[in-house]
């Protein structure tokens, strides 16, 4: 079986990292994808797809990107149950990033920002 995915999109908002209780860091973004066609209307609609980055990875992030900055992330769907207000349980899937290039021109404080493996 396989559960591999790359996106590539933009980030919708500044990165911020976060240590667990267990000292390990995670970033959970969210990047904007457009689609690669046109619905009825002749516009193009973006699918806002949320992403947990681990370690490394979320410290690149955080570094080198920030909103609106283009990048791509490999890895892994997975799905979590988030209990709402009402007592109702959903599941949502998100990306689990496993690796991340930054593609953006810009940078947010180095001129040269490393892939990285997860």
């Amino acid at each position: 079986m396989l559960n591999q995915v790359t996106l590539i999109g933009r980030l919708t908002h500044d990165p911020v990292v976060k240590t667990t209780e267990d000292g390990k860091k995670v970033s959970d973004i969210q990047i904007a994808v457009q689609r690669a066609f046109k619905n009825m209307e002749g516009l193009y609609e973006t699918d806002f797809i949320g992403c947990s980055l681990w370690q490394g990875s979320a410290e690149i992030i955080e570094n080198y990107c920030k909103k609106g900055s283009m990048v791509a992330i490999r890895g892994r769907l997975q799905t979590k149950k988030l209990e709402l207000a009402n007592s109702k349980v959903i599941s949502v899937i998100e990306l689990v990033g496993e690796r991340v290039i930054h593609l953006s021109s810009t940078f947010k404080s180095s001129p040269s920002c490393p892939e990285e493996d997860a």
